[in-house]
């Protein structure tokens, strides 16, 4: 076996041990509210959510596309590069993880794929308007869940406010089963497809798709497979934070957070914007928070989580960065590397 095949094995694996951390880590992104309002117990949610994620993951590849040949260029990096990125951003998740901060998957792979990159070939490798374009869902999702996961509970009280406590209650506990399944879906169907992008990556620079780009449907099964895994065994420390100390849910906001969320990131996935489904539904909740009690909100906590957000985007650049010089380092020493000097 060539050098430059076990790279691209290597590069296989370590994306389907980051899509199973991606669903290990990012399962409160889908369930954390159903959890948080007593409408599901943990294991019936994380198991519906890792079905959702994988059946969500299969829906299309836009997001996938942009990852792959979107952010920087194919011709001018290799599969070291790529395994690389996906090295660096396993580590950030598994160090967040450990601390129970919801931080963003897709940050640490996008920021972790750059670092390498451009440590392989400098910054003309970095392609400006799929950088800028995720730079636009990485700020705008976060501020667009908080207005529309606040608009929407406001129409909610509105609409029921005559109603009795308990028949609100009542309703939005069933309603909550169908908006936590949307969840679960839009948040597979946008961060299932960014592994598939990079994996189809390591393939393209490789030689092993030929002159054109796509994403070969064993790749889209696999990582499917591997986040809905990664979710059903579920990330409890990372439930906890967002499902119970960002702020007390009732089911009718639970509904409101979850419909908001999810609506986002399928917009953003159909369009082929890789945004963060952690920044979705954290500002969908906070939107609903701030509607229904201020007071109640866990401003430190949400604190915690934009001081961690804005972590990720330089500590896995410099990770992708500094582990590419490494290598290169060590390939200086006449140890081949393939796509390393």
């Amino acid at each position: 076996m060539s050098a430059g095949l076990f790279i691209v094995y290597l590069v296989v694996v370590l994306g389907l041990i980051f899509e199973f951390l991606n669903g290990f880590h990012d399962s409160a992104n889908a369930i954390a509210t159903v959890v948080a309002t007593r409408v599901l117990r943990p294991l019936p949610a994380v198991l519906m959510a890792g079905t959702l994620n994988l059946v969500g993951a299969l829906s299309g590849t836009a997001v996938a596309v942009t990852l792959g040949k979107g952010i920087v260029d194919p011709h001018s990096v290799s599969e070291t590069t790529v395994a690389v990125a996906l090295l660096g951003a396993a580590l950030w998740d598994l160090i967040t993880w450990y601390y129970g901060l919801p931080t963003s998957s897709s940050h640490a792979l996008i920021f972790s794929l750059i670092g390498a990159a451009v440590a392989t070939g400098g910054f003309s490798v970095v392609v400006l308007g799929g950088t800028l374009k995720t730079m636009v869902g990485i700020v705008y999702s976060p501020v667009i869940g908080v207005v529309f996961g606040g608009l929407l509970m406001l129409a909610l009280y509105w609409l029921f406010r005559g109603s009795r406590r308990a028949a609100v209650s009542g309703l939005f506990g069933r309603l909550q089963l169908v908006s936590s399944a949307y969840m679960a879906f839009s948040h597979g169907g946008n961060d299932g497809q960014k592994t598939m992008g990079v994996i189809a990556l390591a393939l393209f620079t490789s030689g092993l798709l030929g002159s054109s780009f796509y994403v070969p449907l064993w790749v889209m099964v696999a990582c499917a497979l591997a986040m809905g895994l990664g979710t059903a065994f579920g990330g409890w420390r990372i439930i906890k934070t967002m499902g119970h100390r960002l702020v007390k849910l009732a089911p009718v906001n639970g509904f409101a957070a979850e419909t908001a969320a999810g609506t986002v990131i399928e917009i953003a996935t159909r369009l082929g914007i890789p945004i963060s489904t952690t920044h979705a539904i954290s500002g969908t909740i906070l939107g609903v928070g701030m509607v229904r009690a201020p007071r109640d909100v866990g401003w430190q906590v949400a604190g915690n989580i934009v001081t961690a957000w804005v972590l990720t985007i330089p500590a896995c650049f410099a990770m992708g960065f500094l582990l590419t010089l490494a290598l290169t380092r060590i390939a200086a020493l006449g140890v081949p590397i393939p796509g390393l000097r």
